[in-house]
């Protein structure tokens, strides 16, 4: 497992596929308490090809590193890992967080992403007031009460009750600093009103039963989009873990497609 020491984090990454493959590097930017294994079938599947990278953002997973307060200061940490990679064009696929991380990317050097895929993502958090009461009311219960609270409602009804609970246990496992302080950041995450400056290709895919970012406010920031492409599964939140195949068939499409 590679590292980078990034500000003070110790960001674990792989770099996997060959890097004389036709096309740009594929970046996975995994969301909030996850980790890089979200994209595992990704990762399968497309470093067959061509060049894909993935990290751990910093306090996950199996990297180290303190919370931070902005979702720029996670971005700067995939810039820096992507510098060091000596990768200067890339497509960004971010799930959730991970999503507001590539449109943060995006936004600040458009002329380094090729294309974008927003996995269960949005541009600006809203609450409706009964889901704001219940999230605050959240952050008053224990810690792990609180991730798994959040983590039950990400899957789609239906959903294997062990896997959620694996995905719990997991998610707990990321220190209660990081978890909130960036759970504060999501909150205050807004570039829906500078979206509609990104001209690169963007592919939007979110799952049609998701009430963690429902589906009408992903469509809301699709509008702003003037490359915007939507697709809608038959998932929850947690997209690259409920429908992995799926997920990998549109991407694949596209890549092919579009860029």
């Amino acid at each position: 497992m590679p590292q980078l020491e990034v500000d003070g984090a110790a960001l674990t990454y792989d770099d996997e596929g060959p890097r004389d493959a036709a096309g740009v590097p594929l970046v996975f930017i995994h969301g909030w308490t996850a980790d890089r294994h979200r994209w595992d079938h990704q990762m399968a599947h497309f470093s067959q090809g061509r060049r894909v990278i993935r990290l751990d953002l910093r306090g996950h997973g199996d990297s180290t590193g303190a919370g931070v307060r902005r979702i720029a200061e996670l971005a700067e940490d995939v810039l820096a890992l992507l510098d060091h990679l000596e990768a200067e064009r890339f497509v960004l696929i971010g799930h959730s967080m991970g999503g507001m991380i590539a449109q943060t990317i995006a936004l600040a050097h458009p002329d380094r992403v090729a294309g974008m895929v927003l996995v269960g993502s949005i541009g600006r958090m809203t609450y409706s007031r009964g889901r704001g009461l219940l999230m605050a009311a959240s952050t008053l219960v224990p810690f792990k009460l609180f991730v798994a609270a959040n983590m039950k409602r990400a899957f789609a009804p239906g959903y294997p009750r062990e896997e959620v609970r694996a995905h719990i246990r997991a998610a707990a496992g990321t220190p209660r600093e990081v978890v909130m302080t960036l759970y504060g950041a999501m909150r205050a995450f807004d570039v829906l009103d500078r979206v509609g400056a990104i001209r690169t290709p963007t592919l939007m895919v979110h799952g049609y039963h998701d009430i963690q970012l429902p589906v009408r406010q992903m469509l809301r920031m699709a509008r702003a989009y003037p490359n915007a492409i939507v697709r809608i599964l038959d998932a929850g939140h947690e997209l690259p873990v409920e429908k992995p195949a799926e997920l990998t068939e549109v991407l694949d499409w596209f890549l092919t497609a579009k860029l």
